[in-house]
C-alpha cells in the first residue's frame, strides 16, 4: 500500500526530471504488482466449454464434477440433463454436445454402431440403484415394495420405460414380484427421473420410483429395490464424434473414470 504522504526529502529530490521518472516507474510498478496479485485465484481460469448431455439420474453428481473439473481443468462445463432416449435422439440429429452419459449402455453402443462416438472413448462409469421414495411430510408408513398396492396409495410415479431406463427397470422389478397387474392403472408417467421425482415431491403422486442417485441425505424415505428383481442398470458414456474441444472432453471422461470421480458417484449411491 502506497503511504498518504512522502517524506520532505523525497518531495525536494523529484523536484528534479531525473529523480521524478524513477519515482514514476518505481509507483508503476508497485501499481502493477497489486493489481497481479489481486486478480490471482487457486483456480485456471476457463478458457475452455464442454457441452455434457448426461441422463437425468446423475443431475446431482455430475453438477459436483463439472464444478471440480473445471477447478482442475479450467474448462467450463455446460450441462444438459434429459432422458437417455431423448439425448441419444438430439446427438443423431447433430445436437452440439461433447460428451453423452447415458442411463444405459444401449444408447451409447447404438451411437457407436452408427459411427457418432470417438472409438475407444465409450466406457461402463456406473452401476445404478433403483428406490421407492416417499417424499418429506407424507404419513404414509410403508414398509417394502409389495405396500403400494394399498388402497391408501392411489398414484404412483415411475419414468417413462420406453425413453428411461430407470423406467424399465421399474417395470421389470414390479413384473418379477408380481404387481405389474394391481398397480399399473395407478401409475403416472414422467418423461425423465427428475420429472417423475418432482410429482411426488408436488404431492401429484404418494410415492416414486426414482433413481437412489437422487435423494439426498434426510429427505423423505426409500426403500431398495432389490437389483435381482431388474436388470443391471449398467451406465456408459462416450465423447461424440462431431465434438468441437474432443481433447477436454476425454479429460472429463477421464476424471468421472478416475479415483475422485468414482468417489463422488459412490457418494450418490453408484456402485462401481
Amino acid at each position: 500500500m502506497l503511504p498518504s504522504r512522502l517524506p520532505s526529502d523525497t518531495i525536494h529530490e523529484i523536484t528534479r526530471p531525473r529523480s521524478l521518472s524513477i519515482v514514476l516507474l518505481s509507483l508503476g510498478s508497485l501499481l502493477s504488482l497489486g493489481c497481479s496479485r489481486g486478480a490471482q485465484t487457486n483456480a485456471p481460469a476457463a478458457s475452455k466449454e464442454i457441452t455434457v448431455a448426461a441422463a437425468s439420474n446423475l443431475t446431482d453428481a455430475f453438477t459436483e464434477m463439472g464444478k471440480e473439473f473445471t477447478f482442475r481443468e479450467g474448462v467450463r462445463v455446460v450441462f444438459s440433463f434429459g432422458s437417455s432416449a431423448d439425448l441419444a435422439r438430439q446427438i443423431e440429429n447433430g445436437a452440439p454436445f461433447d460428451v453423452f452419459a447415458s442411463a444405459d449402455t444401449e444408447h451409447i453402443g447404438k451411437l457407436k454402431r452408427e459411427g457418432l462416438v470417438i472409438p475407444g472413448t465409450d466406457k461402463l462409469f456406473a452401476r445404478g440403484r433403483l428406490v421407492l421414495w416417499i417424499p418429506p411430510g407424507s404419513r404414509l408408513m410403508l414398509d417394502r415394495i409389495e405396500d403400494i398396492t394399498r388402497a391408501d396409495i392411489e398414484r404412483i410415479a415411475i419414468a417413462k420405460p420406453d425413453v428411461a431406463p430407470y423406467g424399465r427397470a421399474t417395470v421389470e422389478a414390479l413384473r418379477a414380484l408380481n404387481l405389474w397387474a394391481q398397480v399399473e392403472p395407478k401409475v403416472v408417467y414422467g418423461q425423465n427421473v427428475s420429472q417423475t421425482k418432482q410429482y411426488a415431491a408436488t404431492g401429484n403422486v404418494e410415492v416414486a420410483f426414482v433413481p437412489r442417485s437422487l435423494v439426498k441425505a434426510g429427505e423423505g424415505r426409500m426403500i431398495e429395490v432389490d437389483a435381482g428383481l431388474h436388470q443391471p442398470i449398467n451406465q456408459a458414456l462416450a465423447v461424440i464424434g462431431d465434438s468441437r474441444q474432443p481433447e477436454a472432453a476425454q479429460r472429463f471422461v477421464a476424471y468421472v473414470l478416475s479415483p475422485e470421480g468414482k468417489a463422488v458417484l459412490e457418494r450418490y449411491g453408484y456402485e462401481n
